[in-house]
């Protein structure tokens, strides 16, 4: 056999071997599964607190009406951002830290990561980290991958990074055009838990057209329900660890 035959052969023999070590994190895509078996990952905390969490923002359209509707209640939360989003809305990024809401990073752009190899992966998240901290002057600590969909390449970025990969156990389901502020609160409510982490979207930037109103119309009515409960609602950097 020929040098190329040879170079040939080991490629394809060692590419589809690559290429599966890179997808076994899409595993921790599955909820129940995830929340099982990795609470960490999954955003589980202490049994009395439900961390309330918002993805693709910010937004100068709908963002501050989420800040609005939680200052009204004097609730904080994890706002995961979108780098290229908050270096359109730089004064919102720092509104949002200046209020007292934990910010957290998205990704630089909301594309699955499945598709990027390590270097292009390490460059998105850093990328995002770098623009959220200099905003907000403070380095964010933790990381939401687009989708909830991990791969070894950004696991080993975000550790690299310094970032905490968080998913979530409860969501509205808020990012259809047929979501209503009614299945957005009965959707969370189903799965809501203490010790949970509740995912709403401040933004349709990766959404339909104006979806951000469910989430937006549900959330005091979430925020009720965490209330009759028992439960206390805060970012994730108040949730503690599960026990």
């Amino acid at each position: 056999m020929t040098t190329a035959r040879l170079v040939r052969a080991a490629a394809c023999a060692v590419l589809p071997a690559l290429a599966a070590a890179h997808a076994v994190p899409v595993v921790s895509t599955f909820g129940p599964l995830r929340n099982r078996v990795m609470p960490r990952l999954s955003g589980r905390g202490r049994a009395g607190h439900v961390a309330l969490t918002f993805d693709d923002g910010p937004d100068p359209h709908s963002t501050p009406l989420f800040l609005d509707a939680l200052a009204d209640r004097g609730v904080r939360a994890t706002f995961f951002l979108l780098g290229s989003q908050a270096r359109r809305s730089p004064g919102l990024v720092r509104e949002i830290a200046a209020q007292g809401h934990e910010v957290a990073v998205h990704g630089w752009l909301h594309r699955p990561l499945l598709l990027r190899g390590p270097r292009a992966t390490l460059d998105d998240l850093a990328r995002a980290r770098d623009t959220v901290g200099e905003l907000t002057g403070r380095a964010p600590t933790l990381f939401r991958p687009p989708y909830g969909v991990m791969s070894t390449a950004a696991h080993l970025a975000a550790r690299r990074l310094g970032l905490t990969p968080v998913l979530w156990t409860c969501w509205g389901e808020d990012w259809t055009a047929r979501a209503t502020p009614d299945s957005v609160h009965r959707t969370v409510a189903r799965d809501l838990r203490g010790g949970g982490t509740v995912l709403l979207h401040d933004s349709d930037c990766t959404s339909a057209p104006g979806a951000w109103r469910s989430a937006l119309g549900a959330l005091p009515r979430i925020l009720d329900t965490c209330e009759h409960r028992g439960y206390e609602v805060g970012p994730l950097r108040d949730h503690g660890r599960p026990r």
